[in-house]
């Protein structure tokens, strides 16, 4: 029989679901919605959320009541950044987001996702279509297909899209919306071709067009190779997004 958790172990879990709400793309939530998305009755949803707004992981907009991400979860991540590489390849990839004016992505494998770990947006010309799913499968993803083209148990596999993604140094996906979005990622792979992450942009099609990816690809290739010294644990080996999430 297993044992129920007890009740300030479930106060954490509830908190802890409470905040995966905002993974995404920064959203502002109501109390309701929140509750919703938590899978919790209002009354405790209230509780928990008051909670971590007086610990400042979330705060409050006076203006709408609504709730978004605190200034206490970035100091917390921080450390974690730092340790793993990210605040070091942060100008980096600052820099090719300005460069090439197109938000640019960080993303790790994590089972059969592609999970974003960091965005670098662009000082101008920065658009929603620019943000990638927090989460995308590797098997249908830009990011995910540069994972696993270059990950050592999909090196001999008979794949036509990983086969190009090796032939080309490159991953390219066309998302279908009512505004279609191209996605493209390159691997950041370390020494002993070791795969640290995928480097990704996506923007409107319209504009990420074969001549705008003609250029942008090769400024994708220089930023991977210096960042992949970077991306590293402290023993050296590549890091995963359930690692990232553990630090």
């Amino acid at each position: 029989m297993t044992d129920e958790p007890r009740s300030g172990a479930r106060a954490v879990d509830r908190a802890i679901g409470v905040l995966n709400c905002f993974q995404g793309d920064d959203p502002e939530l109501t109390l309701s919605e929140l509750a919703q998305r938590a899978g919790l009755p209002v009354s405790t949803a209230h509780r928990l959320t008051q909670a971590l707004v007086r610990g400042g992981l979330l705060e409050q907009s006076p203006a709408s009541d609504r709730y978004r991400v605190g200034h206490g979860l970035a100091a917390l991540a921080r450390p974690a950044l730092a340790r793993l590489g990210l605040e070091s390849a942060a100008p980096h990839l600052y820099a090719l987001a300005a460069g090439i004016r197109i938000t640019v992505s960080v993303s790790v494998m994590d089972d059969r996702d592609a999970v974003t770990v960091f965005q670098a947006r662009p000082p101008v010309h920065f658009c929603h279509h620019q943000v990638p799913r927090p989460r995308q499968s590797l098997h249908a993803s830009a990011a995910g297909h540069a994972l696993l083209a270059y990950s050592p148990a999909r090196r001999a596999a008979a794949d036509d899209d990983l086969d190009r993604v090796r032939r080309t140094g490159f991953a390219s996906e066309l998302i279908e919306t009512d505004d279609p979005i191209r996605s493209l990622a390159v691997p950041i792979v370390g020494l002993g071709r070791q795969v640290h992450g995928a480097l990704a942009v996506q923007a409107r099609s319209a504009r990420l067009n074969s001549e705008l990816v003609r250029a942008v690809v090769p400024a994708m290739r220089i930023a991977a190779g210096r960042i992949a010294p970077l991306l590293q644990t402290t023993d050296g080996a590549a890091f995963s997004a359930a690692e990232f999430r553990s630090r």
